[in-house]
């Protein structure tokens, strides 16, 4: 934003968040850790939903870093994808990917007002301008700490969150309402079918009283004059060019509608039948696929002129008047309870509907005038359908926009009011920062001084065992102590003091043990490690 609202500043994500820890899982093996990476965080919910386990001695590579409960984890590959999501309380203290920045909110700002930063379009556009790479575009942690973020007061922020969780709720209740949808319209359709072929339905249709009854079921054979099949050639894995000529796959007439897309080149030196080749109007059935989609038909439309019949797509030839009739029926469940049990094969994976099978299947038959209505009324009921799947679309975009835009307004200053009297962003965090500034010189001090007042102790001293000193103890414990069980005494060097407060400082930057001042000394403990 070019101008900020009174009492915001600009800040770097770096100056409100802190520094996370770091373990190695493999120096605990027997320990039951739970793992969260890229995978586990759904994008479209933003949530943590299949983290993974495993025992430290298995442990990925890149399971390294500490998470805590309120964190929020920030993806670095394909950032455009938003695998954002906020760490729950029940993994807490476990680890995830290095390839996922645990950004941790301090005092500067709110948990909630962070994470919605970071999935907002415009901090999603500004930060995948600095992706590298080009089969996993990646941003570095660098560069997402060095990102700008608007901070408003602190109250501020907490009335912003509070509208935020307010507004987005009721776009999540409606999405969730809309998601809902398209299961609803399969089982309509499902209704509306299995109705359309029952003997009442039919009689209904009837116009004059005829007596139905004398009108029994013919054979699909009976009406099927000819069915023909393409050749079983070794294909390019890519549809055809318009110069180019290409079979379907079985996957073209699974889903309802005709998909020219679904289909694969053929050899050039090949010559396909011309009597092979797909026509508008054509009706096609899947003689092999799964037991659910074996014998999936559809009525071709917009097919172009250079597609032709697999060995596994067959084309039904009977009047033209009919092939509705029979299309319908075959997806009604009276007409897939035919199918599947006729179908063969020993895999589930895979099951054959022979053109004996399918010629043998009964199909209902009152007179055409009786079809045209049922074929009238499913046509209509399912264009209408349509509609409401369109508009359901449109709408779920819509309410992504929605969300956008409530975002948007939130971090120009315009979802809540702004009150002069509140402490000012940028008074806010340089306290903030001189607090921590002083806490760093503070410790730094007071391990000085401790460093000159320890007990001497003997050149070559081993600080292997540091680790070990602390679980013996199981609580706190002062340096003196430590050194003293490490070994450390008379016959002091200045080499090994070094040697002993690097060896310290690794493990606190690890995440292993904390440190607390007490009067003149430090006190050292093995940081509790909650069991996944």
């Amino acid at each position: 934003m070019s101008v900020l609202p009174k009492g915001w500043t600009l800040a770097t994500l770096k100056s409100v968040v802190q520094p996370y820890e770091t373990v190695d899982p493999r120096r605990q093996p027997e320990r039951r850790f739970q793992y969260v990476d890229i995978s586990s965080i759904d994008n479209q919910l933003q949530k943590v939903t299949e983290p993974k386990e495993f025992f430290g001695r298995d442990a990925p590579s890149r399971a390294r870093r500490v998470v805590k409960n309120g964190d929020i984890l920030f993806a670095t590959v394909r950032a455009y994808l938003k695998n954002i999501a906020v760490v729950p309380e029940d993994l807490d203290g476990e680890l995830t990917s290095t390839g996922i920045v645990p950004l941790r909110p301090n005092n500067a700002i709110v948990p909630n007002y962070l994470f919605n930063w970071v999935r907002s379009d415009r901090f999603i556009t500004f930060i995948s301008k600095s992706q590298s790479g080009t089969l996993y575009p990646a941003v570095t942690e660098k560069q997402v700490l060095a990102a700008e973020i608007a901070i408003p007061p602190l109250a501020e922020q907490e009335r912003i969150v509070a509208k935020l969780d307010s507004l987005i709720s009721r776009t999540a209740y409606a999405r969730n309402a809309l998601d809902q949808i398209p299961a609803l319209i399969e089982k309509y359709k499902v209704c509306l079918l299995e109705k359309a072929f029952s003997q009442g339905n039919i009689s209904h249709a009837t116009t004059d009283g005829e007596d139905l009854k004398r009108y029994g079921k013919i054979l699909v054979g009976e009406l099927v004059e000819n069915i023909v099949a393409g050749k079983n050639l070794r294909c390019e894995e890519r549809p055809p060019s318009l110069d180019e000529r290409g079979v379907v796959k079985v996957s073209a007439v699974t889903w309802g509608k005709f998909d020219p897309f679904a289909s694969k080149t053929l050899p050039p030196t090949f010559e396909p039948s011309e009597k092979s080749r797909i026509r508008n109007g054509d009706l096609l059935i899947s003689r092999a696929n799964t037991l659910e989609l074996v014998g999936a038909v559809v009525v071709v439309e917009g097919c172009p002129e250079n597609l032709y019949l697999s060995d596994k797509v067959l084309r039904l030839e009977m009047p033209e008047d009919d092939k509705r009739w029979l299309m319908w029926f075959l997806r009604s469940p009276k007409g897939r309870k035919e199918i599947e049990a006729r179908a063969s094969g020993n895999q589930m994976s895979m099951r054959n509907l022979s053109q004996k099978q399918l010629r043998e299947i009964p199909l209902p038959w009152p007179p055409l005038k009786v079809r045209s209505e049922i074929i009238r009324r499913i046509d209509a009921a399912y264009a209408w359908l349509d509609r409401v799947s369109d508009e359901c679309i449109a709408a779920s975009k819509l309410l992504s926009e929605l969300d956008s835009s409530i975002l948007q307004a939130a971090f120009n200053g315009e979802l809540v009011p702004q009150d002069p009297h509140e402490e000012p962003a940028s008074t806010l965090i340089e306290r903030i920062r001189a607090e921590c500034e002083a806490r760093q010189a503070e410790l730094k001090s007071g391990r000085k001084l401790v460093a000159h007042s320890r007990i001497p102790t003997k050149k070559g001293a081993k600080m292997e065992n540091l680790i070990e000193v602390l679980k013996a103890t199981g609580d706190w414990v002062s340096t003196s102590e430590v050194a003293q069980a490490l070994g450390i005494s008379d016959g002091v060097t200045s080499d090994v003091v070094e040697e002993f407060y690097n060896n310290l400082r690794v493990h606190l930057l690890n995440g292993y043990i904390e440190v607390e001042r007490r009067g003149e000394e430090d006190w050292l403990r093995l940081i509790p490690i909650s069991e996944g």
